[in-house]
């Protein structure tokens, strides 16, 4: 699979406090800043830029709700998301299976060096 990185997604994403937003509005199906700001350490007005960025990068999408506007994870950029984080994962998994055999033949011509010492 050769999903192409969006710097702006995971830049969004790095944030351990967006990060604990997303995982809120997944459990709870969506919320405000009020109820978000309810169950974090951080204002009202923080929560709100902080949801400002996830929407800004499609991971979240308002409604309006009376005074406030509601949030919900938009599932299909989430699947984008978790279908880079894997792309990612495979490339550095082959990244390190090359890095392993490469060290594994210099052990081993080293070892047979020895050996013949």
């Amino acid at each position: 699979m050769s999903t192409a990185v969006d710097d702006d997604l995971w830049s969004a994403v790095g944030d351990p406090t967006r990060r604990r937003m997303l995982d809120l509005l997944l459990a709870e199906g969506d919320g405000t800043a009020t109820s978000l700001s309810a169950q974090l350490p951080v204002t009202r007005q923080a929560i709100a830029k902080h949801l400002g960025v996830l929407d800004r990068v499609g991971l979240v999408h308002a409604t309006p709700a009376g005074r406030e506007r509601r949030y919900r994870v938009d599932e299909a950029q989430l699947a984008r998301a978790v279908a880079q984080l894997s792309s990612v994962g495979a490339t550095w998994d082959a990244r390190l299976r090359r890095i392993k055999r490469i060290a594994e033949t210099i052990a081993r011509s080293k070892d047979q060096r020895d050996t013949r010492q």
